[in-house]
Formats: structure tokens, C-alpha cells, sequence
């Protein structure tokens, strides 16, 4: 069993920067593939970013070049740095965790979730 706790969310003004932070518990932390999903209200949920046990990085379209995902395997925890924020970024943002070494944007493809934290960019 994994548990996720997101943190960081806020509000901030366009062309600002946040940056996400997802504790795991568990000791085995450094084997799942680690994402990164957010909802907008009236949305589907959207991949954003994911992370390997091995390090291997994938980036959805709409924040190439403007999010970085990283992982600290001594803390358990996991980051969305933000860059260049833009208000269709708001959205509550969760963190997920997959048991196995594969890489997935799918969000049925994760088998953990944390509850999520907002974000909210203004114009």
C-alpha cells in the first residue's frame, strides 16, 4: 500500500512558477513509476508528467517546455517544478504512483492516488 500526500498548490499570477511536491510512504517508493495528472472543473482528467523507477522522463504536450518532473528516492517524494504558468494551467492537480518499472500516461494504468491540490493561475 502507498500513500500520496500533493503539496504546493496556490494561487498565482501568469508567467509565475509553483512547484509541486507528492510524499509517498512505503519502502518501495523507488520502484513505482511516478505521475502527474490534473482536472479542470467540467474536464477529464489530464496526464501532465510521469517519472520511471529508472529515471526515464515523458512530458504531456500542453506543458513541454514549461514543467519539469523529478523524483528524490531519498525522501520518498516527487516534484512538478511549473515555469511560465498560463491560467488554463488551473486546474487541482494529483499525484499517482504504478507499481512497476513501464512508463504510463494512462491514468488507469496507476495504482495510487493522492487526494490532489490546487492550482490557480489568474490572468
Amino acid at each position: 500500500q502507498v500513500q500520496l500526500v500533493e503539496s504546493g498548490g496556490g494561487l498565482v499570477q501568469a508567467g509565475g512558477s509553483l512547484r509541486l511536491s507528492c510524499a509517498a510512504s512505503g519502502r518501495t517508493f523507488s520502484s513505482y513509476c511516478m505521475g502527474w495528472f490534473r482536472q479542470a472543473p467540467g474536464k477529464e482528467r489530464e496526464f501532465v508528467a510521469t517519472i520511471t523507477a529508472g529515471g526515464m522522463r515523458y512530458r504531456g504536450d500542453s506543458v513541454k517546455g514549461r514543467f519539469a518532473i523529478s523524483r528524490d528516492n531519498a525522501k520518498n517524494t516527487v516534484y512538478l517544478q511549473m515555469n511560465n504558468l498560463k491560467p488554463e494551467d488551473t486546474a487541482v492537480y494529483y499525484c499517482a504512483a504504478g507499481a512497476g518499472p513501464r512508463l504510463r500516461t494512462s491514468a488507469n494504468e496507476y495504482d495510487y492516488w493522492g487526494q490532489g491540490t490546487q492550482v490557480t493561475v489568474s490572468s
